[in-house]
């Protein structure tokens, strides 16, 4: 009885009323949105495509002129239309994670929780040693400000065991770059656990049951076993993941591997693909003097230098190396970095991240026995790298401050662009601290 003009939105005659064509229009539009990433970018869109469409469906269905809709919906019949609504959101919100991200629903068989870095939206990618695998869960964490997050939580390894029952160990914290609020990877009595810690302070355990996850398990891993003999006996697969960042859609993966290259890097597309081997990296190290590619990166950081993305990356006693990232790209086996600082011996690296203040870009390292340095980032594009032993416990190249201010931290991320949030052990507790950039 009459055509209707998709780009428009318009019956080509006058025989039906304009809002019957609506819908149409509506779900034309969407699905051509959908083929689209620039019309749909986040889950957020695609909930509001879905609730504006149980809206006009029924529109369509009741013969309800526009003008006239929501004048006649009333009482219980709005409360009924609110029911629906609400169905067709959660189940898109599934289906959306579904497609994009691929993520199903189930229960990850996750054996540890270690090294956390966000990726979009509200996806949080947690390291399993154990099983030498990543998984990718949906927080579902979409309420809080960073720019308001204000977290201060005295004894917080004590509250955590006593919420997930047994003594307690964090292993890392991620601040959700959305939300300000706070996810904490922890071992309770040998299992793992996730924990939100809002802008509030409230503590709550993740469900690990009914989730939408997907998991990427990582080849050549090191096996689960000890090896070698007194002090050097040690077991690799606990350093098959040291670090993670999500960066231009790419997770990166720091740790061990069996390979002769043992150190390497791994670059995982998101949604997951196949998982290779990774990269193996070869470095200078200055305080020993000698070339080492069997130590793992401690922590690291993606970085724009020059318009080029780099990574940095600080091991055990203690260099810093800067890695180009087109050269993980590029290489098939293994790549040499560039030592662009030696900050000291007898001492492990624990967290990093970059920031900006007052017109400079800096990184904060964390450190088990040389406390919290700021280093300065400008210069590293003209840095070409130390090639000559740094002795005595001596530092070279990237110039840096210790921040006194800052004194027992385990663990860090960035909060906001004027604060961080800190796990910080005293007197023999672990309390949680929000405090200003330095």
């Amino acid at each position: 009885m009459f055509e209707v003009n998709w780009k428009f939105g318009q019956k080509q005659n006058n025989m039906h009323r304009f809002d019957e064509a609506i819908p149409l229009c509506f779900a034309k539009h969407y699905f051509v949105a959908r083929k689209d990433s620039s019309l749909v970018r986040s889950r957020q869109h695609h909930l509001s495509f879905c609730a504006i469409f149980v809206i006009v469906a029924i529109m369509w269905i009741h013969k309800l002129p526009a003008a006239v809709w929501f004048e006649q919906i009333k009482g219980s019949a709005m409360r009924k239309l609110l029911d629906y609504v609400v169905l067709a959101v959660v189940c898109c919100a599934s289906a959306n994670a579904a497609d994009q991200w691929g993520l199903e629903r189930g229960t990850p068989d996750m054996k540890s929780a270690g090294s956390l870095t966000f990726g979009p939206e509200d996806v949080l990618f947690v390291g399993d040693t154990k099983s030498a695998a990543v998984f990718a869960i949906a927080t579902g964490d979409t309420t809080g400000d960073p720019s308001k997050s204000n977290i201060n939580v005295e004894d917080v390894v004590d509250k955590i065991g006593s919420l997930v029952g047994g003594n307690a160990t964090i292993n890392d914290i991620a601040v959700s770059p959305a939300t300000g609020n706070v996810f904490v990877s922890a071992t309770a009595n040998d299992k793992p656990a996730l924990l939100k810690i809002d802008g509030a302070g409230k503590i709550t355990q993740l469900s690990m049951t009914d989730v939408l996850f997907a998991k990427a398990n990582l080849a050549g891993a090191p096996e689960d076993k000890v090896t070698g003999e007194g002090r050097r006996a040690k077991n690799n697969r606990k350093d098959a993941i040291t670090d993670l960042a999500f960066f231009e859609g790419k997770l990166l993966i720091s740790g061990l591997r069996n390979a002769s290259t043992a150190s390497s890097v791994r670059e995982l597309s998101f949604p997951f693909a196949t998982a290779d081997q990774g990269v193996g990296v070869q470095i200078y190290h200055a305080a020993h003097g000698k070339e080492e590619d069997y130590a793992a990166m401690r922590t690291f950081v993606p970085l724009m230098i020059d318009g080029e993305p780099n990574l940095l990356a600080a091991y055990v006693c203690t260099p810093l190396v800067k890695i180009p990232m087109k050269e993980l790209e590029s290489a098939a086996d293994r790549i040499k970095g560039t030592t662009v600082a030696e900050l000291g011996n007898r001492n492990q690296p624990l967290d990093m991240f970059s920031y900006t203040k007052d017109g400079g870009n800096y990184l904060l390292l964390s450190n088990s026995a040389r406390g919290v340095m700021k280093i300065t980032t400008s210069g590293l594009s003209d840095n070409k790298g130390l090639t000559e032993p740094v002795r005595g416990g001596g530092a070279a190249g990237q110039s840096y401050d210790t921040v006194e201010t800052m004194t027992g931290v385990i663990q860090m991320d960035k909060l906001n662009d004027t604060h961080a949030v800190l796990l910080v052990e005293k007197d023999g507790h672990q309390n949680l601290r929000t405090v200003a950039l330095p």
